[in-house]
C-alpha cells in the first residue's frame, strides 16, 4: 500500500499560481479532505508564508489555525528551509528555537525540513527543535542532477538524516526532473542502505512525474506527492485521482475512495475558474527543457510573471538559457528556495543588462561569501573574482556567525508600535520586517506612501498632492474582492496649499543613477548634498524577492534624490543624480 500526501493547499497552487490560493477557499472542503484517508494534507510553509502576507493581506498563523479547527484526523504537514525558515536569509538559532515549536503548537504534526544546498550543518538545528517539540520529521534531499551529485552523495545524506532522528526520507524532486530509472534506483538504494520510509516528491515539469512514482512504487516508495487534478500537472504535483486510479488493483493500491475524490475534485475545479486569471501558459504546460535547465514549478510561474512585469517576456527562453550557465558558475546548487531565486535573479539581471555579472544582487555575494552554505562544487574563480573580489568565503556553519535576534526584534516591534498579539507576530516580523510592518498597520497611509518634500522650484504648475490620494482601494470585481495599491506615474509637483511632493525629471540628466530595472526601494544610502565614491553603495533595491545594491558610477555630490524608501520604480528610472 502507498500512502499519498495531497499538496492542492500548498504546492499546488504555488506551482501554478504564485501562492495566490486564499483561505477563504480552502476552508469548505476541508473537513472532506479529512474523510479521504491520505497520509497527511500539505498546507504550510515554503512561500505561502510570504505571500499570504505580501499579496493577500492574511496572516499565515491564522490560516494555519483555521485549518486545524476543521482537519480533525488527517496529519497537518508543512516544508521548512533550515536554518533560513520560511524566509529568505539564515536566521539565529534563537529565532529557530522560537518558531518552529510554535508551528507544530498551531497545528502543524509533520515538519519536511530541506536545505537549498543539501548541507547537514544548516538543517541540524532545526531538526532537533522539531523533534523536541513533537513533531514527524522528513528529512529531505534537494534532488538535482550534475556531475557532483550522485547516488552515494544522496544515500550519505539520508544516513545522516537517519542519525539525526528524522522518521522519513524524502526525496524532495522540486524540478520534477527525476526519470522513472532513477527514481527506482534512488529509492531502492535508500529502502536497503538507510531502511527509513521513504517520500518521493515531485512534479509534471517534464512529463515523466506518473511514470517516475510507479517506477518508485515498484522499488518500494511508501509515500507519494500529488495534487486533485484542477491544480495539478505542468509544473505542480501529478494529478492525485489519476494516479489512484493507476494504482488500483495492483500491490501499491492507496485503498482511497476514487468516487469522494472525483466529487472533491468538482469542488477545486470550481475554485480554478475563479483564479483561471492567474494560470500562466508556461506553467500549466509539460516541458521536457526542464531538464536542462532544471528551474523548479514554483520559480517558473514567478519567473514568467517577473518578466512580464519587466516587460521582457520576450526574454524568457534566453533567461532559461542563462540559469543553467550561472548555476555551472556558482558550483551547481540545486534550484530550490533561495538559491532558484538566486541563481534565477542573476541570470535575469545577465540577460536584461546585457552584460554577465555586470551587477550582483546582495544574496549572490553572500552566496560567494559561503552565507548559505557551502557549494556543492567549487565556484568558478573568475566570477568568484568579479563578485567578492579579494574577500575571504567563511568555512563556519553560517548561523554560527548571527548573533541572537529575539531580544532585538522585539525591542524593534515595541519601537514601531507595531499592534502585535502575540510571539507569532513578532516571528512575522523578524521574518519579513518590511511586509509585516504594512501588515500590521492594515493599509499604507498616507505619510507611507508620501515623499519626502522638496525645494519649492520656480514655474511649476499646480497639481493634486500626493498625500490626498489614497494608497489603497478595496474593489469589488463579481462579488470578490480585490486590494488595489496606487502610486503615481507622472510628475507631480506642489500644490496651491504649500505641500510639496516629489518631481521626476522629464529627462535623464547628466550624472543620473538609474534603477536597473522594476522593483522596490528598499533603503537609501545617500541623500541630498552627501559626497559619493565611484562604485559606493547609493540605493538598495528589492526585485524578484532578492535585493540588489544600486551603485554610483561617477565620483562627487548628490545633487538631488528622486525617489524614496518604499517607492516603487521601473527600470530605467532616475534615483538620483551625482554632480
Amino acid at each position: 500500500m502507498v500512502r499519498i500526501v495531497d499538496t492542492t493547499l500548498r504546492d499546488a497552487h504555488q506551482s501554478l499560481i504564485a501562492t495566490r490560493m486564499r483561505t477563504e477557499d480552502m476552508l469548505p472542503v476541508l473537513e472532506a479532505l479529512d474523510s479521504v484517508g491520505f497520509y497527511s494534507l500539505e498546507c504550510w510553509g515554503g512561500a505561502t508564508f510570504d505571500s499570504a502576507l505580501r499579496y493577500l493581506a492574511e496572516d499565515p498563523w491564522e490560516r494555519l489555525r483555521k485549518i486545524r479547527e476543521r482537519v480533525a484526523k488527517t496529519p497537518l504537514q508543512m516544508l521548512l528551509r533550515g536554518q533560513n525558515l520560511l524566509g529568505y536569509r539564515h536566521y539565529g538559532d534563537d529565532i529557530v528555537k522560537k518558531f518552529v515549536p510554535l508551528c507544530v503548537k498551531n497545528g502543524i504534526r509533520i515538519i519536511r525540513i530541506f536545505d537549498a544546498l543539501n548541507d547537514i550543518r544548516n538543517m541540524e538545528l532545526s531538526i532537533k527543535v522539531a523533534k523536541d517539540a513533537g513533531a514527524i520529521v522528513q528529512g529531505a534531499i534537494s534532488y538535482t542532477v550534475s556531475p557532483v551529485h550522485t547516488m552515494e552523495a544522496f544515500v550519505e545524506l539520508a544516513s545522516k538524516f537517519k542519525d539525526l532522528g528524522c522518521d522519513v526520507i524524502c526525496i524532495k524532486d522540486m524540478s520534477g526532473i527525476i526519470s522513472p530509472q532513477a527514481a527506482y534506483d534512488l529509492v531502492s538504494a535508500l529502502k536497503r542502505e538507510v531502511g527509513l520510509p521513504v517520500d518521493l516528491h515531485t512534479h509534471s515539469t517534464s512529463g515523466m512525474g506518473m511514470v517516475s512514482y510507479y517506477a518508485a512504487c515498484q522499488a518500494g516508495v511508501d509515500i507519494i506527492d500529488c495534487a486533485f487534478a484542477p491544480f495539478a500537472g505542468g509544473t505542480s504535483q501529478p494529478p492525485l485521482e489519476s494516479m489512484v486510479a493507476c494504482l488500483r488493483g495492483t500491490p501499491y493500491d492507496t485503498g482511497l475512495d476514487l468516487e469522494k475524490l472525483v466529487e472533491i475534485g468538482m469542488y477545486w475545479l470550481r475554485v480554478r475558474e475563479k483564479y483561471e486569471a492567474l494560470f500562466s501558459p508556461v506553467a500549466e504546460r509539460s516541458d521536457v527543457s526542464v531538464i536542462l535547465h532544471q528551474i523548479p514549478g514554483g520559480m517558473i510561474s514567478n519567473l514568467y510573471s517577473q518578466l512580464r512585469e519587466q516587460k521582457a517576456v520576450d526574454k524568457y527562453r534566453e533567461v532559461l538559457e542563462e540559469v543553467p550557465r550561472v548555476r555551472e558558475d556558482l558550483g551547481y546548487p540545486p534550484l530550490v528556495t533561495p538559491t532558484s531565486q538566486i541563481v534565477g535573479t542573476q541570470a535575469v539581471f545577465n540577460v536584461l543588462l546585457g552584460e554577465r555579472y555586470k551587477k550582483v544582487t546582495e544574496e549572490v555575494k553572500r552566496y560567494c561569501l559561503g552565507y548559505y552554505g557551502k557549494p556543492p562544487a567549487p565556484i568558478k574563480k573568475e566570477v568568484l573574482e568579479k563578485v567578492i573580489g579579494e574577500e575571504d568565503p567563511i568555512d563556519c556553519r553560517p548561523a554560527d556567525l548571527i548573533a541572537p535576534e529575539w531580544d532585538k526584534v522585539v525591542k524593534e516591534v515595541e519601537e514601531l508600535k507595531l499592534p502585535v498579539q502575540s510571539e507569532e507576530d513578532i516571528l512575522t516580523y523578524a521574518l519579513y520586517p518590511q511586509i509585516a510592518v504594512k501588515f500590521f498597520r492594515k493599509e499604507l497611509t498616507c505619510e507611507e506612501i508620501a515623499p519626502p518634500k522638496r525645494e519649492k522650484k520656480e514655474k511649476e504648475s499646480v497639481a493634486p498632492v500626493l498625500t490626498e490620494i489614497p494608497g489603497e482601494f478595496l474593489v469589488t470585481i463579481d462579488n470578490e474582492e480585490f486590494r488595489v495599491k496606487v502610486r503615481p506615474v507622472f510628475s507631480v509637483t506642489p500644490s496651491s496649499k504649500g505641500k510639496e511632493v516629489l518631481t521626476k525629471p522629464k529627462e535623464i540628466p547628466k550624472g543620473a543613477i538609474l534603477s536597473p530595472m522594476q522593483g522596490m526601494i528598499v533603503s537609501l544610502k545617500k541623500g541630498k548634498g552627501d559626497t559619493v565614491r565611484k562604485g559606493e553603495t547609493v540605493a538598495i533595491l528589492e526585485a524578484m524577492k532578492m535585493q540588489t545594491e544600486i551603485h554610483a558610477e561617477v565620483e562627487g555630490v548628490v545633487k538631488e534624490v528622486y525617489t524614496y524608501e518604499t517607492e516603487l520604480v521601473d527600470a530605467g528610472d532616475v534615483i538620483m543624480v551625482v554632480e
